[in-house]
């Protein structure tokens, strides 16, 4: 809270009152096609911009090769989304690694760009250190290894030139079967199979090989694992959670793939786990993915840029949008405070002939 001017004494300024934030733009490789365009358009894309006009932001999406930074003149860059000029003051951006298949080019390119608008000063909600970690679901499991809800048991294959010789078979000596086979950095529900012996595996590794797939390999919990998503939003979980239950007798309960949703208050166990992922994360967004196998929960995944489903039984989707309001009122006040505390001090006092106009 900040006291405002002369003449004004007794009037609170909220974070929001003080925000310079005007556009938030989201890095995303452009390669869906016409109709995953659509459909997520339908599914999340359009409410995202209603929900940011709302709050008198914008909500837009690019790709990395969107980004221009003009730096002939040193310490007067100019850093254009399209056409537009852009700064750390109007601007943030939304930086969560994506890497399936198709967009396997663009890796690299969204890493660099996100060290590139780090060193500028822009203020990057979900940091670029974290990219790798949430990207890779060992890393992830490692990484927050301490949870109070276990990770589930994993190995991770890598399926490279010598995929065929099984020597990753080494660290398969105690795992159970049936076995989940899926890739280590996907997201959706994708690539997801069930192994029922060694066999299933080297198949699933081979065919994983045609696209340098790493595999992870985890115990199968069993028909009807159900998962819950807990959002969480500047450190505090969100009432409800999004639970996922598969068809009979699939092993994936991913809407994707066919599994049904919806939000039922958040169990009181995952309550209290946040305050752990909360202190390990300290972001204002995030979800975190667990497994429910009928007698205990299983920490299972992170989802930085984890989708905020719609509930379709809503024609107005009321849940969806206040959610996603949530979400980006957190952005913008993680990006007040980001600027006032001097998150960006060094690079801008460095950059002090950024244009503005």
């Amino acid at each position: 809270m900040v006291v405002g001017p002369a003449g004004k004494a007794g009037t609170l300024m909220t974070v929001a009152d003080t925000a310079t934030l005007r556009r938030m733009c989201w890095i995303f490789p452009d390669r869906e096609s016409t109709r995953a365009t659509a459909m997520w358009h339908d599914f999340f894309w359009d409410v995202y911009a209603e929900v940011a006009a709302d709050l008198d932001l914008s909500w837009t999406m690019h790709s990395p090769d969107a980004v221009t930074v003009d730096h002939l003149t040193p310490g007067r860059p100019r850093v254009y989304v399209e056409d537009e000029l852009v700064t750390p003051a109007d601007t943030l951006f939304i930086t969560a690694l994506y890497s399936l298949p198709y967009q396997s080019a663009d890796i690299f390119n969204q890493y660099a760009l996100y060290s590139v608008l780090e060193q500028l000063g822009f203020y990057l909600p979900f940091p670029p250190w974290l990219s790798p970690i949430a990207n890779d679901k060992l890393a992830t499991l490692l990484y927050l290894r301490d949870a109070p809800v276990p990770p589930i048991p994993t190995v991770r294959i890598g399926t490279g030139r010598d995929v065929g010789k099984h020597l990753y078979e080494v660290a398969l000596a105690d795992l159970t079967y049936p076995a989940i086979v899926k890739p280590a950095g996907w997201c959706g529900g994708g690539g997801v199979n069930l192994a029922r012996d060694a066999e299933d595996i080297r198949g699933l590794a081979t065919l994983a090989q045609g696209g340098d797939t790493t595999l992870v390999v985890q115990p199968y919990l069993g028909d009807g694992t159900v998962d819950y998503r807990v959002y969480v939003i500047d450190g505090r979980p969100y009432p409800r959670v999004l639970r996922r239950t598969p068809e009979p007798g699939s092993p994936v309960s991913n809407a994707s793939r066919g599994g049904i949703m919806d939000f039922p208050p958040t169990p009181p166990e995952l309550v209290a786990a946040t305050a752990y992922f909360a202190d390990k994360l300290p972001i204002p967004f995030y979800c975190i993915d667990f497994l429910f196998d009928g007698e205990r929960f299983w920490f299972s995944e992170l989802e930085p840029d984890g989708v905020i489903a719609p509930e379709f039984h809503d024609p107005q989707r009321a849940l969806q949008r206040e959610l996603t309001r949530a979400r980006f009122a957190a952005y913008r006040d993680g990006h007040t405070r980001w600027l006032a505390n001097g998150g960006a001090a060094p690079t801008l006092a460095y950059l002090s002939g950024m244009v503005t106009t």
